[in-house]
């Protein structure tokens, strides 16, 4: 069957008479779809046949604060992430709309994938390079959050802090464990610069919130971080990469309702309003469920 005729979400909502959150809540319960590009997709008779006539609307009138039901061997209703604001503002919409809080675990790329592979987290958080298809023998997919800038925060206004000036200038900068070392990386080879040996007295910190406070308290000259940490803390900023983020989840857990609200909250006006007004963010496509190649 072609994917022009196979339903929509809200096309299936209507055909059985519930709010088109709840055709979410019955993928758990085993209705039939497939993936096509980043939506779900019904074929109407396979719908009918499961849904047997029964009364769906009945069954979906519990009220939405209601705390939902879990799968057994659920994964906790944790996010692991280095911190960046764009995760910190979709984690507080979230808890606005009700019971099921998602927390914070603070994790680079590395160790977050591991937690998600281990069943400790609901999502992990990942930038462009570290989009992998799989975490052992299970799919994974990305929820797509912004495009962000990452780069060299110092500060002396209106001059930015230049890679070649890191020889002489104390660095805050990130463990190789995490992604955007590599951006840093590459642009200090280029400058004939040993990475290994700027590092070598760097302030080697967990989170770009911890990079921009040591830059602003004064214990480093120089940081790497996003351009948004930057921007609150009213640092001067040099691009070096532009990059996707989003959230990683495994492919079985799509149908979680703390995943939905996640897709939902990302894909929300207020969502892309707040996070669109912060510098160095470019929320297109926020709330986009991605199957990367």
């Amino acid at each position: 069957m072609g994917s022009e005729n196979l339903l929509r979400t809200h096309e299936v909502a209507a055909l059985l008479n519930v709010h088109p959150k709840h055709v979410y809540r019955l993928l758990k319960k085993g209705l039939p779809a497939r993936r096509v590009g980043s939506e779900w997709r019904f074929a109407r008779e396979e719908v009918l046949a499961w849904s047997g006539g029964r009364d769906w609307r009945a069954e979906s009138a519990e009220p939405e604060s209601s705390v939902p039901a879990l799968a057994e061997g659920a994964p906790p209703a944790l996010v692991a992430a280095n911190g960046d604001v764009a995760v910190m503002v979709l984690l507080a919409m979230a808890a606005k709309r009700g019971p099921a809080l998602i927390g914070f675990v603070q994790a680079d790329k590395s160790a977050g994938a591991e937690f998600l592979a281990a069943g400790d987290v609901l999502a992990t958080g990942a930038h462009a390079g570290s989009f992998p298809t799989h975490l052992g023998k299970e799919r994974v997919v990305r929820i797509h959050l912004v495009q962000r800038e990452v780069g060299l925060l110092g500060r002396s206004r209106p001059r930015p802090p230049k890679v070649r000036d890191l020889a002489r200038l104390k660095l805050a900068s990130r463990p190789p464990t995490a992604g955007v070392r590599r951006y840093l990386d590459a642009a200090l080879a280029a400058e004939r610069l040993d990475p290994e040996a700027i590092h070598r007295h760097a302030l080697l910190l967990p989170s770009h919130l911890d990079v921009v406070c040591a830059v602003a308290a004064g214990r480093a000259d120089v940081g790497l971080a996003s351009r948004a940490w930057g921007d609150r803390m009213g640092l001067s900023f040099h691009r070096l990469a532009t990059e996707d983020y989003g959230l990683l989840v495994k492919a079985k857990n799509l149908g979680d309702p703390r995943v939905v609200r996640l897709c939902e909250v990302a894909q929300s006006k207020e969502f892309r309003s707040e996070v669109g007004a912060i510098s160095g963010y470019d929320v297109e496509g926020a709330g986009d469920i991605r199957y990367d190649a």
